[in-house]
């Protein structure tokens, strides 16, 4: 598999959307040669420690999980998804892309084509809660939030994969700003 660095996409908090310092990290076309075969894709996340995997498509309203950071791999279709809330921005997905959402980040299908797939996990099998944006839910958001901690493998690449350091990076930054 070539190796790809993935596109970081930044996005600040709206309202009961927390989003995360953490990027968006968006892997175009990574896993293009894999396209419709969802147990390929699965067996490559386990094997990086990504669990929980579950093949369908993404939600059109906009949620989060405040308790886990997820990973989302196109293999058919494609679609349109607006990331960090309602005024948040929106990315175009196709067949092989692998975008990794933090925790706290809001996402939503605007659309998808006939078809459209996902393969999602989670770091370790981590469990997932669904938030949508409730402004009277931020104070245990954002104590979840706090709780969960950066992956130790990128789900494409495993220990050494760039997830690991752009995240380690951005941690330590912001944990030193503070």
């Amino acid at each position: 598999m070539h190796r790809i660095k993935p596109d970081e996409i930044f996005l600040t908090a709206f309202e009961g959307f927390p989003n995360s310092h953490l990027p968006v990290l968006h892997y175009l076309g990574v896993l293009k040669e894999f396209e419709r075969k969802p147990s390929v894709v699965e067996e490559l996340f386990y094997l990086h420690h990504w669990q929980g995997s579950w093949v369908n498509g993404i939600y059109s309203f906009d949620h989060f999980h405040s308790t886990t950071h997820e990973v989302l791999a196109v293999v058919s279709g494609q679609a349109k998804v607006r990331l960090g809330g309602p005024r948040g921005k929106g990315i175009d997905l196709s067949v092989g892309d692998v975008v990794v959402i933090p925790a706290g980040v809001a996402h939503a299908r605007l659309w998808a084509s006939l078809g459209f797939l996902v393969v999602g996990a989670y770091p370790e099998g981590w469990s997932w809660d669904l938030r949508r944006g409730d402004p009277k839910e931020l104070p245990i958001v954002l104590d979840n939030l706090a709780r969960v901690a950066l992956p130790k493998t990128d789900p494409v690449y495993g220990a050494d994969g760039p997830l690991v350091e752009i995240w380690k990076h951005v941690y330590e930054r912001n944990r030193d700003k503070e």
